[in-house]
């Protein structure tokens, strides 16, 4: 797996934003089946950046319905990454 199928996006929520400034954490999207390590140099490789800390959560897919057909998303996994101090992911340059 190289890097861009690792990283999938940034999850930009409330959360997220709280994380990054209290925290110097980003928060990820990554794929189900990447580890930390995996993760962290993926992380590293893209953003130029020095990672510390790599937590990661596998969110389950929830059951939603469209009338009478039930149907089920998939799982998926995110990452919390926290950055070395002096170290800064902006998703919003160009904003």
């Amino acid at each position: 797996m190289n890097a861009t199928d690792v990283v999938q996006g940034p999850i930009v929520t409330e959360k997220g934003t709280l994380v990054n400034e209290l925290g110097n954490q980003v928060v990820f999207r990554v794929h189900p089946r990447a580890n930390k390590v995996e993760i962290r140099q993926a992380v590293e490789t893209l953003f130029s950046v020095k990672v510390i800390k790599v937590r990661t959560h596998r969110q389950m897919g929830k059951v939603r319905r469209v009338g009478r057909h039930q149907g089920h998303r998939p799982d998926w996994k995110k990452a919390y990454i926290t950055l070395a101090e002096g170290n800064q992911i902006d998703f919003f340059e160009g904003a």
